[in-house]
């Protein structure tokens, strides 16, 4: 029982997750974060069976946390789409496979090109202008498909955004709560979906209110052979 969307602009990525949480035909909250933020510029949105996800979400936060420390600088969002994807390929042929879909979105600081990441619970990985997981692929992979360009600005691309998430609420009989983030060269910062022009109120607000926490800085401490 989730729904998730991202999609790429011209400088920019969207990332857009459900806030539920439950188990068959109940629903235990309604403001769960499924969104995790990997990097500075790095965050994945995931889904599938509960104890799974915030297992495999809370494994991949700390070993990219634990590559920052070690090497003094983020990992890129490339490298980091195909070690968990490699990650997910090995738990499939192991005994305690992990039942995760995630949409990894990140912003290339070397390059300045957003990315965007499918990835399923089989390990298959593909490199997509935009995706959806969940019961929202019903109805809003047709909507990015008519509405999607290339080099979207910022506001057009909220504006399709907004387009999949009406199409879930008409269309679809659970009530979905939806969390936004965008990502781009200042980071991660939260968008609220529901206003009316939810870039004017992002680029209005102060960084320290709209920037999302990344992990904890790497230590500075020496690493030996």
């Amino acid at each position: 029982m989730e729904c998730s969307f991202g999609l790429t602009g011209k400088d920019y990525v969207l990332l857009c997750s459900d806030m539920s949480a439950g188990r068959s035909i109940i629903r235990m909250k309604s403001d769960e974060n499924k969104i995790k933020t990997l990097g500075p510029h790095l965050a994945m949105a995931y889904g599938g069976e509960p104890g799974d996800t915030n297992n495999f979400a809370e494994y991949v936060e700390r070993n990219m946390r634990l590559y920052h420390i070690r090497n003094h600088y983020p990992l890129l969002p490339e490298p980091a789409s195909a070690w968990i994807r490699r990650t997910l390929a090995e738990s499939i042929r192991s005994r305690h496979p992990y039942s995760v879909n995630l949409l990894l979105a990140g912003y290339d600081t070397t390059t300045t090109k957003p990315h965007l990441y499918w990835i399923d619970y089989l390990g298959t990985k593909a490199v997509v202008p935009y995706a959806a997981h969940g019961m929202g692929v019903y109805v809003s992979l047709s909507t990015m498909d008519k509405w999607w360009f290339n080099d979207m600005n910022k506001r057009e691309g909220v504006e399709v955004l907004k387009k999949c998430v009406d199409e879930v609420k008409k269309r679809i009989t659970i009530n979905f709560n939806f969390n936004c983030i965008l990502i781009d060269k200042d980071g991660i910062h939260h968008i609220n979906i529901e206003s009316e022009d939810p870039i004017s109120e992002y680029e209005a607000a102060q960084p320290k209110d709209t920037v999302v926490e990344a992990p904890n800085p790497p230590l500075d401490v020496g690493v030996t052979a």
